[in-house]
């Protein structure tokens, strides 16, 4: 997993919880519920009350696909970067190191960036 991660940048954009693939929600376990979610490009990122689950679409047709999920409960450190006061286009930072890899998520629009710190506070501290 981590190969596929090592200091990738996601750079995000918000999209309603409906919008989420349906072979996401297929991985979800019982009570875990998605918080946001975001795509870049044909890619998503859903933020869950349990791990972050990425699906990397690929090839021409975009039938193959990674599923990648990152656990909270693996996180050793994290960031948070707000967006600042007069912002024309508010964007947000969350860099997390894993054991081995780091992600680096960019939030392009208005995103509750704290909803996402608490949540991983929760399983982190």
């Amino acid at each position: 997993m981590g190969d596929n991660f090592q200091n990738r940048v996601f750079k995000l954009k918000p999209i309603d919880l409906n919008e989420i693939r349906n072979d996401i929600m297929g991985l979800l376990i019982y009570g875990e519920e998605p918080i946001m979610a975001f795509r870049d490009v044909r890619d998503q990122v859903v933020f869950t009350n349990k791990r972050i689950i990425t699906i990397n679409i690929q090839g021409i047709t975009g039938r193959r696909r990674l599923f990648e999920t990152m656990p909270y409960s693996k996180i050793q450190y994290f960031s948070v970067q707000t967006p600042g006061f007069i912002e024309l286009i508010p964007d947000s930072e969350l860099f997390i190191r894993f054991t081995g890899f780091s992600v680096n998520f960019e939030f392009k629009g208005y995103v509750d960036i704290g909803s996402i710190a608490r949540i991983i506070s929760e399983f982190v501290l």
